[in-house]
This record gives C-alpha cells, structure tokens and sequence, in this order.
C-alpha cells in the first residue's frame, strides 16, 4: 500500500530558489502545491515535475482575500498541509536610502514580511484544525538577516523582521505542535542574484564579483528542514556561497 504523501505550500515557486525547492520535494515524496504571480511559471514548474501530484494556484501573497483563497483550495483537495515555504520575495532598486520611494518601501514589505505573515496565519489555522494536528513553516530569510548590503535598507529590514516572525511562530506554535525555522541564504544562483556575478557594491565602495552556489543546494536544506519529525526543528540554517563576502563583511 502506498504511503500518503506529505503536502508541501511553496510560494515564489515560478522561478529560482521556489522552483527548485518544489521539484526537490517532489523528489523526495511531498505533493506540491505551487503559489505565486505569474499563472505560466508556475505551470512551467509544475511541467518539470513527474514524481507526484501537483496543485497550481496562482496567488498574491499580499492578498488577504488571495491567501485564504489558497488555503481554503489547499483544504479542499488534501485536507491538510504539513509544510509551508515562505519563499516569495523582492527587493527595491538599490538607491540610497534618502533616495527610495515610499512606494518601493511598501511593496518589499508587502511581499516579503506581510505575505509570509498572511500565509503563516492562514497555515495556524488549517494545521491546529487537522488530523493529525500540526506541520512545519520554514521562512525563507537570507543572508541580510544578519548584514546588510550597501542601499539596502527596504529587503534588510524586511529579512530582519522574518527572524521575528519565525522566533514568534516557533514560540506560538509550540502548544500546537507547528515547528517554525528559518533558512538564511547566501548567493543562490538564480535570475534575481545573477548580478552578483557580474560584479556589487561592496561595504568599502568598491565594486566586486561575488562567488555563488547551486540553487539545488539550498532545495537540498529545505528538504532536510522540511523533512524532520515535528519533535525536532532546525530554528535557523545559513546555507551560502563558501566565498561568499559575509563573515566580515564591511
């Protein structure tokens, strides 16, 4: 008899780190549910995968009535969800501070700290509500969780607030039997990271080509985190570059 598979939520899984992730966890037994914008990328995505089933809905993550939506599509196809990938991000031109639009501030925040605190909220309920009660949120932080970049203020502080979000998710989420942790990454090779190759600006001013990883690297740390026992978490990973200009930046 066929074991029944896990279901996994992936945001941002039109491209990049999302897709990745979703593909490796179709790999290793998860169905996949696919969220994100762009309807066409996500089918791109769901076209790659042949190990297990898929569910495509598109959605903005900045919309509430969008997120339950995909949720409540969610409950009605599985009956469950056992993890949820906070992925889908953005960031603002790299201006300075002084420079940046009130409108680029609040699109990074939007996507990347109301979506994921939107998802996380409609994932509560539909985790404590299951049976058996309970499943992981993993919260895609980043290396600017830590250190920011030079004129970057709108995607550091958002990163920053993902650390408060998942430590208030882990706590909250304990009597309930939801595990919350956090992978920081540093470089993936993906479309939105491919400038570093060509050449950031650093701390000291000057203009530098940075190392990069394989984004299969980190759908491999998501699949570990995801993968656990509830009885056991990873609270936060850092999976980035070896090279990679963090510790000591500046």
């Amino acid at each position: 008899m066929t074991a029944t598979p896990k279901i996994a939520l992936i945001t941002g899984a039109g491209s990049g780190i999302g897709r990745a992730t979703a593909i490796a966890l179709a790999q290793n037994g998860f169905a996949v549910v696919l969220a994100g914008r762009r309807a066409a990328a996500l089918e791109e995505t769901a076209s790659l995968i042949k190990e297990t089933s898929t569910l495509v809905v598109p959605t903005d993550v900045r919309d509430p009535g969008a997120v339950r939506a995909l949720f409540e599509q969610i409950r009605l196809t599985f009956g469950r969800l056992d993890v949820l990938f906070n992925n889908a991000g953005t960031n603002a031109p790299g201006v300075p501070l002084d420079e940046l639009s009130l409108d680029d501030w609040q699109r990074v925040v939007e996507i990347n700290l109301t979506g994921p605190f939107l998802c996380t909220q409609e994932a509560f309920r539909l985790m404590k509500s299951q049976a058996p009660r309970g499943g992981r949120i993993i919260n895609n932080g980043s290396i600017s969780a830590h250190t920011p970049r030079p004129n970057s203020a709108p995607y550091t502080a958002t990163k920053h607030a993902i650390t408060g979000l998942t430590k208030s998710t882990a706590l909250d989420g304990r009597a309930f039997d939801i595990a919350c942790g956090q992978i920081d990454i540093g470089n993936a090779e993906t479309e939105m990271a491919a400038r570093m190759k060509k050449g950031v600006l650093q701390a000291n001013g000057t203009i530098a080509a940075e190392p990069m990883m394989d984004v299969n690297d980190v759908a491999r740390a998501v699949v570990t985190m995801a993968s656990l026992p509830l009885e056991t978490n990873i609270l936060f990973m850092t999976v980035m570059a070896t090279k990679m200009p963090f510790v000591g930046r500046g």
